[in-house]
């Protein structure tokens, strides 16, 4: 029989306190806090929203203004298009999406692939400190190379941590076993596996790096919806999986190719999976969200620079992260884009030839890759550093498949689990 973990149960486990990346970020000059994002969260908070728009009739009525007054009819029809466009938005998600799902945190199980650093860790690390049961995958040792000392890890409540290369088919079936018997059944699956970025063109990117790109970045998402979505759709309280991409899959900016190719592919196969759980029936237990961001400060993207801060801002994990839980939290589905520019994508794709180039050479997409990993080749930390680290980690894989195969097959020992007593 599984066992859950009691939310009010600590139970002890090893994540880091912080993101290895947090500590050598330097403090940004203030000029660059003003983006767009902040002027449309403001504006969404002002002048745009419904119940202050409608305060500026009802305080003119209260000045025993005429109804038929100029100042009076321009602020209701403000209001009411203001008030009109929110239903309609209301409306199309729930056509879209349907209603939410109930999601109790004490009834549910969370599965975080590729948990052991940034954006997978700080929501490993929320859910952890709430008390949900957590499981992390990631192919990566506690205390491995970027991952700080052990000493730097400190114990969080109900984590534990299944070391797993979520792209090897046997090691997540095995894990999901340990998952299920140790935690219980998945309800919520957040998948943030993502290869290093490469920074080469087609002619220069070799082939181990390009299947390395795709075992990491697609093949673990077959893998994870594979062997955990069947446990959601047999489980009484549904389940949620969140994919994650990215909005440079309809960019294609150039030196990205097999980064692309990738995250292009999880979308559709994100999209793919919803379209068979609306033909099944199956769209109001198990949700779907899919989360395109653009670059992230993480040591992922440290070989790229930001064409324009203004327009395409460096998110932060932790406001990421934030809007991932509070989505789930929600029992909602949908399509999340980050930053502002995000929302647009879709319609590049309809801009005319020229526009589109146009639109390239202003805003230095193509040059970001380029710029950026020149600047990291310079420090010593360039692509040839991040083929070696993906060349390390094969051998190492190797390595291990040839341990396991001289031990018993199909054992649970087979899979290390990292954890300490309750």
């Amino acid at each position: 029989m599984s066992r859950r973990v009691s939310p009010n149960r600590a139970s002890r486990s090893a994540l880091p306190a912080l993101s290895p990346f947090s500590a050598k970020t330097k403090t940004p000059h203030w000029t660059q806090a003003l983006t767009l994002d902040l002027i449309i969260r403001v504006l969404h908070k002002t002048i745009l929203h419904p119940f202050l728009a409608w305060l500026i009739p009802l305080c003119l009525r209260a000045q025993a203004t005429p109804y038929s007054h100029p100042s009076f009819v321009a602020t209701t029809a403000y209001a009411s298009i203001l008030s009109f466009l929110l239903l309609l938005n209301i409306l199309n998600k729930r056509i879209a999406y349907g209603l939410p799902r109930k999601v109790s945190l004490e009834d549910e199980v969370v599965l975080v692939a590729g948990g052991a650093s940034g954006l997978g860790l700080l929501i490993a690390e929320i859910y952890g400190m709430r008390g949900v049961a957590v499981a992390v995958l990631d192919v990566r040792d506690v205390g491995g190379v970027g991952m700080g000392g052990v000493e730097e890890w400190e114990e969080v409540h109900s984590v534990r941590y299944y070391r797993c290369d979520v792209g090897d088919w046997g090691e997540v079936e095995r894990v999901k076993r340990m998952v299920e018997k140790e935690l219980g059944t998945p309800t919520i699956l957040i998948n943030c596996i993502a290869a290093p970025i490469n920074g080469m063109s087609i002619t220069s990117l070799p082939p181990t790096a390009i299947s390395y790109t795709i075992h990491s970045n697609l093949v673990s998402c077959f893998n994870i919806l594979q062997q955990f979505l069947p446990g959601m759709l047999s489980s009484p309280t549904g389940g949620t999986v969140v994919n994650l991409s990215s909005v440079v899959s309809y960019l294609t900016p150039a030196g990205l190719s097999d980064y692309v190719a990738t995250k292009a592919a999880i979308s559709a196969v994100h999209k793919t999976v919803e379209a068979e759980l609306r033909v099944s029936g199956d769209n109001d237990r198990v949700k779907m969200i899919l989360i395109e961001t653009g670059q992230m400060a993480t040591a992922l993207f440290e070989a790229v620079k930001t064409p324009n801060n203004f327009f395409a801002p460096v998110l932060e994990p932790v406001q990421v992260a934030r809007e991932i839980v509070a989505v789930v939290d929600s029992g909602n589905g949908g399509i999340i884009r980050l930053p502002a520019y995000g929302a647009l994508v879709n319609w590049y794709a309809v801009l005319p030839v020229a526009i589109q180039r146009l639109a390239r050479y202003l805003s230095g997409i193509d040059s970001a890759v380029g710029v950026g990993v020149e600047a990291e080749k310079r420090k010593g930390n360039g692509s040839e550093r991040a083929m070696a680290s993906s060349d390390s980690i094969s051998s190492e894989k190797e390595r291990e498949k040839g341990k396991a195969s001289s031990s018993s097959k199909g054992s649970d020992s087979d899979v290390e689990l990292i954890e300490a007593d309750a």
